[in-house]
């Protein structure tokens, strides 16, 4: 029965009554009669629109790093009436470190030398004398030989024996072909989802429809194995060998 019939139905009684109070139930009732009609039409609408399965899905693959950078440093402790000699001191040690570069196959103008930094040294138990500085300066080298790059850093002992005090700050670990990588790293990704999302639909007794929307997650570059990710990413720098790692969401109709 339509919702204007029944109203019409309800009308003609309580007119007939010709009593207010009859009227007024009248139009109460017709209300909720129409808002529950309302409300179960909007209850099958939102379950038809709803009618959909959102996945997660992701893909990894193991890469080793091809570029690496090295930040290095020496120093010099110098008198505040010695500085002079400290330079010159630095300087010489400059040219120690460039020769064990160069002896190791690279050119001086494959280096980044920062200028020589100082640093007063504070002696709270010092209560005379001159001051003391801290001479500083770093070496910064960027390369493609990996594995030659990390046995350099292991094995400074030639400038230590030169005098030369010698410290690796960091070595950090980069692969050049990551936006490539997360392009069909994203592909698969999607298949997963997609492989889930079948799983999924066949234990609740239907089938996978097609793909509504899809979206990418950030990218996870970390140590192999680990499972340290993070909401906004990650990128390792610390290993030669990573793990990639790609996430999808997608959403599917369901049939």
């Amino acid at each position: 029965m339509s919702i204007k019939k029944i109203i019409e139905e309800k009308k003609s009684c309580c007119l007939s009554q010709n009593n207010p109070v009859v009227v007024l139930g009248f139009i109460v009732g017709a209300s909720l009669i129409i808002s529950t009609m309302i409300g179960a039409f909007s209850f099958y609408k939102v379950r038809a629109y709803d009618d959909s399965l959102t996945v997660t899905g992701s893909a990894k693959v193991q890469v080793k790093s091809d570029i690496v950078k090295w930040i290095s440093f020496f120093t010099r402790v110098a008198d505040a009436n010695s500085l002079k000699d400290g330079y010159k001191k630095m300087d010489l040690d400059l040219q120690e470190v460039r020769k064990f570069y160069v002896a190791n196959g690279f050119k001086e103008t494959d280096l980044v030398i920062s200028p020589v930094f100082m640093d007063e040294i504070y002696d709270p138990n010092k209560v005379s004398g001159s001051k003391q500085y801290n001479l500083r300066q770093t070496v910064e080298l960027r390369s493609s030989d990996v594995e030659l790059v990390s046995q350099m850093a292991k094995n400074t002992q030639s400038l230590i024996g030169q005098g030369v005090i010698f410290s690796t700050q960091s070595l950090e670990y980069y692969y050049s072909k990551l936006p490539e990588l997360r392009v069909s790293l994203l592909a698969d990704a999607l298949k997963d989802a997609k492989a889930r999302g079948n799983e999924i639909a066949k234990s609740g007794g239907k089938s996978l429809g097609g793909l509504k929307s899809a979206s990418s997650g950030v990218v996870q570059v970390l140590p192999l194995n680990s499972i340290d990710v993070n909401d906004y990413g990650n990128y390792d720098t610390g290993s030669i060998e990573k793990d990639v790692m790609v996430t999808a969401k997608a959403s599917f109709t369901l049939r």
